[in-house]
C-alpha cells in the first residue's frame, strides 16, 4: 500500500539545487518580440531576478553582442545583483560559450533554469545542450519571448518534448518559499509579489490593509 508523508517532491526547485540563467533581456532583441506585450516580459524577467537574489540562488546573467548591436540587459534585470558581471557572448547558444560554462560548472548545480529571448534560439540552445549532458533542465516561460507565438509555442513544445519542465514566474517565487511559516523570507516574497505579481499582488496588499491578515498563520 502508497503511504503519504509531509514531504516535497524531490522535482520541486528549492534555493540552493539550481542555477538560473537569465539570456540576453535586451533592447534588440525585445524590439521584435510578439508572443508577450513589453510590460508583461519585463515585469516577469524583474520578479524571478528579484526572487532569485532574494533567495541567494545562484544565477548566471548573460548578453549577446551588447556595446555592438544588442544593448544593454533591462534594468529590472541587472539591479538585484549589484556588480555582478554580465557575460557577453558572440555565440546564440549560451551553452557554447566557454564564460558561461566555466560558471555553470564553478556553481556546480545539477538543475538549469532558463529565461531569456528568444525561445526558439536563445532558450532552445541551452535547454537541449544541458538536457543531453545529463542537467535537469527548467524554463520559465512568461518570462520568455519570440518574434511570434507561433515560434514561442513550438519552442516550447520542442523543449518538453526533450525533458525540460516549463513553470511560470510567479511559480518560480512561491517553490523557492513553499512555506508561508518561513518568517525569515516571507516578508521579502510577499513583497515581490506586490511589486510584480498584478491581481496577485494586488490581493496581498488588500488582505494586509484591509483585515492585516497573514498566510504564515494557520487556521483555527
Amino acid at each position: 500500500m502508497t503511504k503519504a508523508t509531509p514531504t516535497p517532491a524531490k522535482a520541486l526547485l528549492t534555493p540552493t539545487d539550481h542555477t538560473l540563467i537569465l539570456i540576453d533581456f535586451q533592447s534588440q532583441m525585445a524590439f521584435a518580440t510578439n508572443s508577450i506585450d513589453p510590460v508583461s516580459l519585463r515585469t516577469n524577467a524583474a520578479l524571478i531576478s528579484a526572487a532569485a537574489a532574494g533567495f541567494g540562488a545562484p544565477t548566471i546573467l548573460t548578453t549577446v553582442a551588447a556595446a555592438s548591436f544588442s544593448g544593454p540587459m533591462f534594468d529590472e534585470v541587472t539591479e538585484p545583483f549589484p556588480g555582478q558581471p554580465l557575460l557577453d557572448r558572440t555565440s546564440m547558444n549560451c551553452w557554447e560559450d566557454a564564460a558561461v560554462i566555466d560558471a555553470v560548472n564553478t556553481i556546480g548545480k545539477p538543475r538549469v533554469v532558463l529565461a531569456g529571448l528568444w525561445t526558439s534560439v536563445c532558450i532552445v540552445g541551452p535547454a537541449l545542450s544541458a538536457l543531453e549532458q545529463g542537467f535537469e533542465v527548467y524554463v520559465i516561460s512568461d518570462a520568455c519571448g519570440d518574434v511570434s507565438t507561433e515560434a514561442h509555442e513550438r519552442a516550447m513544445t520542442r523543449m518538453i518534448q526533450a525533458g525540460a519542465r516549463p513553470m511560470t514566474s510567479v511559480q518560480y517565487l512561491l517553490e523557492m518559499q513553499r512555506d508561508w511559516a518561513r518568517s525569515d523570507t516571507y516578508a521579502m516574497t510577499t513583497g515581490i509579489a506586490q511589486k510584480f505579481a498584478g491581481g496577485y499582488g494586488l490581493g496581498i496588499a488588500y488582505a494586509r490593509q484591509m483585515f492585516n491578515a497573514s498566510e504564515g498563520h494557520a487556521a483555527e
